[in-house]
């Protein structure tokens, strides 16, 4: 079993800054990419940004330059540094772990951000 468990959602202010984090465990070594989706009431899921172990990174049009991902390879985890928030950031934030294909979720955290 692998799992994937997220911290560090929480409610903040237009402009304010959250760190969310992700960490794997259970019975993998690594993931070919982690990333992060949002999910908004109503709305489709969306990638936010994601990240290969080889470093390349991904991120909507939306978070770019204010969002920054990063991992930890030993640690198998990964974190979204999101500054200058904005209401519309306003979603549950699931991580995600591909392994050969396969999607890894964890079961997300709420970012809700007031104007």
């Amino acid at each position: 079993q692998v799992h994937l468990v997220e911290s560090g959602g929480g409610l903040v202010q237009a402009g304010g800054s959250l760190r969310p984090s992700c960490a794997a465990s259970g019975r993998i070594f690594s993931f070919d990419a982690m990333g992060w989706y949002r999910q908004a009431p109503g709305k489709q899921r969306e990638l936010v940004a994601m990240i290969s172990s080889g470093g390349s990174i991904n991120y909507a049009d939306s978070v770019k330059g204010r969002f920054t991902i990063s991992r930890d390879n030993a640690k198998i985890t990964v974190y979204l540094q999101m500054n200058s928030l904005k209401p519309e950031d306003t979603a549950v934030y699931l991580c995600n772990g591909i392994l050969y294909g396969f999607h890894y979720w964890g079961q997300g955290t709420q970012v809700t951000v007031s104007s």
